[in-house]
């Protein structure tokens, strides 16, 4: 029965033509220069540092290194990341 539903909502989204950031926890980053990055659909900050922060999503964590990190708006679907931003990487989460 739920796997029905599953299937009549994925249909509905085709339909209306809905982003896949809207109707799934999917993560979405938007890099704007090299000093500002926005992320929506986060669940939690793990670590947060002056030159390393690590972000917690529904599919795994995103750790941003770099200088005068800090973070400045927050909502409980986005964050904002400012300060030189080096470098970029994901940890996805396994199945086992």
């Amino acid at each position: 029965m739920n796997k029905k539903r599953k299937v009549r909502s994925s249909r509905l989204n085709e339909i209306l033509e809905m982003p896949k950031e809207i109707v799934s926890n999917e993560p979405k980053i938007t890099i704007v220069g090299f000093e500002q990055m926005l992320i929506e659909n986060y669940k939690s900050i793990l670590e947060y540092e002056e030159f390393y922060i690590k972000i917690n999503t529904h599919i795994g964590a995103i750790n941003i290194n770099g200088f005068n990190l800090r973070l400045k708006e927050m909502t409980g679907e986005d964050i904002m990341v400012l300060g030189k931003i080096d470098s970029l990487d994901f940890e996805s989460i396994t199945d086992e």
